[in-house]
């Protein structure tokens, strides 16, 4: 479907245990990254940005970590240039709706997605991705 490199940005390792089940069951991404945090998200992301190689195509990011948190990832990634075309989906477990409203405010966030990632839902990011 044209999604090579995903990331998933969580530190909740049975989630992401979980998700890249489902992600790769439903063949949506050959390549999923995993990082514990932001900061560590960061890191490396920044790199695959400036060679243009690898670069992920999606980023299903968490609120809630430790060192660098979802908001701290967003406020330093929207910095950033070449990102226009990596799509962002915040999966929470917090569905509040202030946490929905600050997500809009990012032009970078596609949608926000409350936990757990289900085989639906991943449909229904399939279908929206290809448009």
């Amino acid at each position: 479907m044209g999604i090579n490199t995903t990331c998933i940005i969580d530190d909740d390792p049975i989630f992401v245990f979980g998700s890249k089940v489902l992600l790769k069951n439903n063949g949506f991404a050959s390549n999923i990254i995993v990082f514990q945090n932001g900061k560590e998200a960061l890191e490396m992301i920044v790199p695959m940005l400036e060679s243009e190689e690898g670069s992920p195509e999606v980023i299903f990011l968490d609120l809630n970590m430790p060192i660098m948190d979802g908001w701290e990832f967003l406020d330093e990634f929207s910095k950033l240039s070449n990102v226009q075309n990596i799509r962002v989906y915040i999966l929470s477990s917090s569905i509040d709706s202030r946490d929905i409203e600050k997500a809009k405010q990012y032009e970078i966030v596609n949608d926000f997605i409350a936990k757990p990632l289900t085989d639906s839902k991943i449909s229904e990011l399939i279908k929206k991705i290809q448009g």
